[in-house]
């Protein structure tokens, strides 16, 4: 199927849900809130990590000042971000499996 009848199909499937004739797929998972980060806690993963705070900011996509208010509860990161430390806080080796670091 060509990008186009992909589209073409969904919209189609759209406006039948929306005439009442078609039905909607809802996904069957929970999502878990987003964990919310202290400013030391923010610290102990980088820590553990063993990275200066240059290495961890380009490793969360953000600015050395960005971490830097972070670990001194200035600023508290927000969404993807929190996210994302979550996850490298529980498994640390996803940097490496996902090429964001060299080991």
């Amino acid at each position: 199927m060509s990008v186009y009848e992909s589209i073409l199909n969904g919209l189609n499937e759209a406006i039948e849900y929306e005439n009442g004739r078609g039905t909607a797929r809802v996904a069957k998972c929970t999502v878990n809130p987003v964990p919310d980060f202290n400013a030391t806690e923010i610290k102990e993963v980088r820590n553990s990590l063993g990275m200066t705070q240059a290495t961890f900011a380009q490793v969360m996509g953000v600015s050395q000042k960005t971490v830097e208010a972070w670990e001194a509860g200035t600023n508290k990161p927000v969404g993807s971000a929190r996210r994302f430390l979550s996850v490298v806080k529980k498994d640390p080796t996803l940097l490496t499996k996902w090429n964001i670091i060299s080991a």
